[in-house]
């Protein structure tokens, strides 16, 4: 009897950023539909998280557990590098024991927010060079990629982009910019956003108009190359989207704030704190069906956050966009709805107003327009997964070797 093919899922995965959790609920679902027999666990940020919500064995990404907070005394410097030259073993241990690793998604080539080198870049670069050392694929599958402007982060994301057995994107200026880098690209497929695999769930049509509309919001500071204005942007969208918020309650619209990361509490208790109305809630959601189900609810959605919008957008919303990074503005073109961006790091709360009053009043059209591309979505990523099986699973003869070699 052939032993299960051993997948392993590597990333930021169960650290309290619902789009990442989303898109490994997506790998998930395609493995036990495709690949019920293989043996499934994980690399990740919370490995309690990932085991108590998906049912998978996981391990810590890191073996410094402080290895995300700001290292400022002797100690912690001195444990943040021990951990750095750790993880290299414990990080190639791991992936030996696979035949199989997926990137499920995320951001995980581009620096649309701060990042640091030796951070996830670093954990990456040990994923893919160890994969390529032990011949085991690594996978980044729907992956997004942008320019970076530190070499030392461009080299690790280049190098490991070009270890990796299989690449995919999510959208095509994510391929652009890998190739800008010099990796080539030419085989690589741009599909959907993963979460666009998850179910659907059904509008809820208990409510009169107006209804409510749910603003995502995000703690925002700009990106990897902002730092030195990181507190300047920050205001400026807190400030926009408090007025923003202000004017529609002002027109009497229960409004309905949405996260997309533990870190984005701080921005709702801001506005709840400036707006101080019955009419503003803040929802608790803890992954990407609850917020589709909040979206679902809404008539309307205004979203920062990359996943707050594929949210919407899946669940058939008429959206605008707080657009940080171009790919929120891929997203939204992909689906239909590219005149309603807006610049998150110049929040307009009047011309917001607009744009929001000229997305309501195409809300009918625009429902037909989303529900017509996510059935192209849909087939997408079909594709997607397809391409995948060829790729990664063609045949188990490397799991018998595997096997044969480890035998005594």
């Amino acid at each position: 009897m052939r032993p299960p093919v051993r997948v392993g899922v590597f990333g930021l995965l169960g650290s309290g950023n619902l789009g990442n959790d989303g898109s490994l609920e997506a790998v998930l679902g395609y493995l036990r539909a495709e690949h019920p027999d293989a043996s499934v666990d994980a690399l990740c940020g919370g490995p309690e998280v990932v085991t108590a919500r998906y049912g998978i064995p996981a391990t810590r990404l890191h073996w410094y557990r402080g290895e995300y907070r700001t290292a400022s005394r002797a100690g912690a410097i001195a444990g943040k590098g021990l951990g750095k030259l750790v993880d290299v073993v414990r990080t190639a241990a791991w992936v030996r024991r696979h035949d199989v690793v997926i990137v499920p998604g995320m951001g995980v080539l581009e620096a649309t927010l701060p990042l640091r080198p030796w951070g996830f870049p670093y954990s990456l670069f040990l994923l893919c060079a160890s994969g390529r050392l032990f011949g085991t694929k690594v996978a980044l599958v729907g992956v997004g990629a942008g320019p970076i402007g530190n070499r030392l982060t461009r080299g690790l994301v280049r190098r490991s982009a070009r270890l990796a057995a299989y690449r995919s994107y999510r959208d095509a200026q994510s391929r652009d910019a890998l190739r800008e880098m010099g990796v080539d690209t030419a085989r690589d497929g741009v599909y959907p956003d993963l979460a666009f695999a998850l179910p659907t769930p059904r509008a809820d049509a208990s409510s009169s108009p107006p209804g409510p509309v749910c603003v995502g919001v995000m703690d925002f500071h700009g990106g990897d190359d902002d730092r030195a204005r990181a507190e300047e942007i920050h205001r400026r969208y807190l400030d926009g989207t408090t007025r923003f918020v202000r004017a529609l309650v002002e027109d009497g619209r229960p409004v309905r704030l949405l996260t997309g990361d533990e870190c984005d509490r701080s921005v709702v208790a801001a506005i709840l704190e400036a707006v101080d109305s019955p009419l503003v809630t803040a929802a608790e959601a803890t992954s990407l069906a609850d917020l589709m189900k909040e979206t679902a609810a809404a008539d309307t959605v205004v979203a920062t956050r990359y996943h707050n919008l594929v949210c919407a957008l899946k669940a058939g919303t008429p959206t605008l966009a707080l657009s940080y990074a171009a790919k929120s503005d891929a997203l939204m073109d992909r689906m239909g709805l590219a005149a309603y961006c807006h610049p998150a790091r110049e929040v307009d709360a009047d011309r917001l107003l607009e744009q929001f009053r000229a997305l309501e009043k195409r809300s009918a059209e625009l429902r037909r327009t989303l529900a017509e591309r996510n059935l192209v979505a849909a087939r997408q990523l079909q594709d997607q997964f397809t391409a995948l099986t060829t790729a990664l699973f063609p045949t188990t003869d490397h799991a018998q070797a595997r096997t044969r070699q480890e035998t005594p």
